[in-house]
């Protein structure tokens, strides 16, 4: 019993900032490393894809692909725009966010409009394959694959605020 103390290791935490809501501290830029960080990086360039192969056609003769190119432009800058903010931790400063929250509403959301494009996409496609009709054809591929990956970031955003949402309700201070 006399070395009891001995054994007893008396550090409790680390002094790095976590988050708990699936995303890692990425002030060093080890964002890019994890599991969100490479399907939001995958999310803008197959978005890029998307709307590129669109906008090198004559898609205005068909009025559905305005709707596809509100959605992947729209969401393209915004996942441009929330990359940035994650690589330079900015969400950290702004502690009044349920970034929880926000990201996993953000990404369903996502996930539902990319969705509308790629089945109006993919309905709108002519059916006579000549070399610019093919550009529409690969946007609508490039479209369920980037709607797939925003559908596993919607993963990951859920499990980081359901674990987030748990870790608040134990560390509520009654008053």
């Amino acid at each position: 019993m006399a070395d009891f103390p001995g054994k007893v290791n008396t550090q409790t935490s680390s002094h790095e900032p976590q988050r708990s809501f699936g995303f890692p501290s990425i002030g060093d830029a080890n964002f890019i490393k994890t599991i969100p960080g490479i399907l939001l990086l995958a999310e803008i360039v197959v978005g890029l894809l998307v709307w590129a192969l669109i906008s090198s056609t004559t898609y205005v003769t068909f009025t559905a692909y305005g709707w596809v190119m509100f959605v992947s432009v729209t969401l393209w800058f915004l996942s441009i725009a929330l990359f940035i903010m994650l690589l330079l931790s900015l969400d950290e400063k702004l502690l009044s966010v349920p970034w929880p929250l926000v990201l996993f509403v953000f990404y369903a959301v996502a996930t539902v409009l990319y969705l509308t494009a790629f089945l109006t996409d993919a309905i709108s496609v002519p059916p006579n394959w000549h070399f610019f009709h093919g550009h529409l054809g690969a946007s609508a591929f490039f479209a369920i694959v980037v709607t797939l990956l925003y559908t596993a970031s919607s993963f990951f955003a859920y499990l980081g605020w359901r674990r987030h949402s748990q870790n608040a309700a134990a560390t509520t201070v009654p008053v």
